[in-house]
């Protein structure tokens, strides 16, 4: 039986890339782990969820992470008033760096906050544009083709996976579930790119809920043996204000025996993958829907 810990870090925002991204890379590098880092690289809208404030499960989830502390007060209002500026021009370097560094570079937005926003919304076209546009800025970036990618808050549609088939990923990492990599199936018929299902909550889930204190011990305690998991982290949050708790936790991992691996070392290359469709649900700690994989 496998027993590792696919670490996934996204990195959704201007200030998580030029201040959460050295931060995580240097903790990577001095316990010698490799992980898969997900970039947004258009602009930086995030701002524009403020008007999601009118939602009562959105501003819950605020006043239980402390958003302004926890990202700083700029983050909130960053594209609202002006247009956001754009990650992977001005931070073209950093995001080389972790490249360099030998981490696994994925697709993770163009424009986040319209993704997360309006995906089911979007026809395949524009779909097809936010897509190509993240992909050919990164490809710019790192000097290579970006191989595997990662939709902005899980919001994955059967016809974003129909679209992503024209890209060259080797996998995607677009839903939530408690299993190991499999083929998703839309309309009947089985799609080539694999999926890597996240299987940990995150830190933002369970905020308010399980104290900063507790908190890794609750990961370490919610991690099946011998079995495969998959973390997502933020690098707006571990990479920054939590990053000492972060740190504790990587420490906690490896004393326990459990590799610590990028996603693609999860992909199980054989002709036996299993096949699942995805559905959308809610979840506990998350305002909205997201893709999960269906029973």
């Amino acid at each position: 039986m496998s027993n590792r810990l696919g670490l996934r870090i996204d990195v959704d925002t201007f200030r998580g890339t030029r201040d959460g991204v050295p931060e995580l890379c240097r903790i990577l590098d001095a316990r010698n782990i490799k992980a898969t880092f997900f970039f947004t690289v258009g602009p930086d809208n995030m701002g524009r969820h403020l008007f999601r404030l009118l939602r009562p499960t959105f501003l819950r989830k605020m006043l239980r992470t402390r958003a302004g502390n926890l990202y700083g007060w700029s983050i909130l209002f960053r594209g609202t008033l002006w247009p956001g500026p754009l990650i992977g021009q001005r931070l073209a370097s950093t995001i080389r760096m972790a490249s360099e560094a030998g981490h696994e570079i994925g697709v993770h937005a163009w424009d986040h906050h319209l993704w997360q926003m309006k995906v089911e919304t979007l026809g395949s076209r524009c779909l097809h544009d936010q897509i190509k546009r993240a992909f050919d800025c990164l490809a710019g970036i790192i000097g290579r083709e970006p191989d595997c990618s990662a939709v902005a808050g899980w919001r994955c549609t059967n016809e974003v996976l129909k679209v992503k088939e024209s890209f060259p990923f080797r996998y995607n990492s677009d839903c939530r579930g408690d299993g190991g990599s499999f083929r998703p199936v839309v309309d009947g018929h089985d799609l080539s790119q694999p999926q890597i299902p996240v299987t940990l909550p995150t830190w933002d889930e369970v905020a308010g809920e399980v104290s900063d204190d507790r908190y890794n011990e609750f990961l370490m305690e919610s991690m099946r043996p011998d079995c495969d998991e998959v973390l997502t982290i933020h690098a707006e949050a571990e990479g920054m204000s939590k990053s000492r708790m972060f740190e504790a936790f990587l420490d906690d991992v490896i004393a326990s025996g459990r590799e610590i691996v990028p996603l693609g070392r999860l992909v199980d290359e054989g002709n036996t993958m299993p096949t699942h469709e995805i559905e959308q649900r809610t979840m506990a700690g998350r305002e909205g829907w997201l893709a999960v994989v269906a029973n």
